[in-house]
């Protein structure tokens, strides 16, 4: 796959990145195991109740995704975010909100195009999924290593994180994804 060739193809807002509607979007190297993903070749909205199949179709790793995404969300300051005030917890939030229409989130399985993207923040689900994209050339980034497990690029607004499982992106983890979250939102 050329870079040009590239398009948003994934769960969430059906937004154009370039319209700046999405506030974050995560990339993953995987998509559920369930045919209508597999063949996806578009974005499409979530619909209320679909995490929920996703998670007893697909089973727990799934369930992990969206969980630790929601947790993500909901960790974010309500100063720069709205994610908290769609739900009255984390798990509602996920159920009614995450990865649906107008939601303002998206779950990609292609890589990240992050030309004229400044208004978005930009998450790598995966290490090895973010080296994976550069050594092809399908990622473009400058990432800084902060430590084993956070990569930063400040200018494209992206971070590399331990991939959305709760052994590997702890409660722990995901307040500093938060944190650093904050800072990419501060410094600019």
């Amino acid at each position: 796959m050329k870079k040009h060739d590239i398009k948003n193809i994934g769960l969430g807002c059906i937004k154009s990145l370039a319209n700046t509607k999405y506030r974050v979007v995560v990339y993953i190297a995987n998509t559920p195991s369930m045919p209508e993903y597999q063949k996806c070749h578009y974005m499409q909205a979530m619909r209320k109740g679909e995490i929920t199949d996703i998670g007893i179709v697909c089973g727990n790793g799934w369930r992990k995704v969206f969980n630790v995404y929601s947790k993500l969300l909901y960790a974010l300051d309500a100063d720069n975010f709205s994610f908290k005030t769609c739900g009255h917890s984390w798990q509602d939030y996920r159920d009614n909100f995450l990865l649906q229409q107008n939601s303002g989130t998206a779950l990609l399985f292609s890589p990240p195009l992050l030309q004229n993207n400044t208004n978005c923040i930009h998450i790598i689900s995966g290490k090895t999924y973010a080296k994976t994209l550069m050594e092809s050339e399908l990622l473009n980034a400058s990432l800084i290593w902060l430590d084993e497990s956070f990569a930063i690029d400040i200018k494209n607004r992206l971070l590399v994180c331990p991939y959305f499982d709760y052994r590997q992106l702890s409660n722990q983890k995901i307040e500093r994804l938060a944190l650093l979250i904050h800072e990419l939102i501060t410094s600019n």
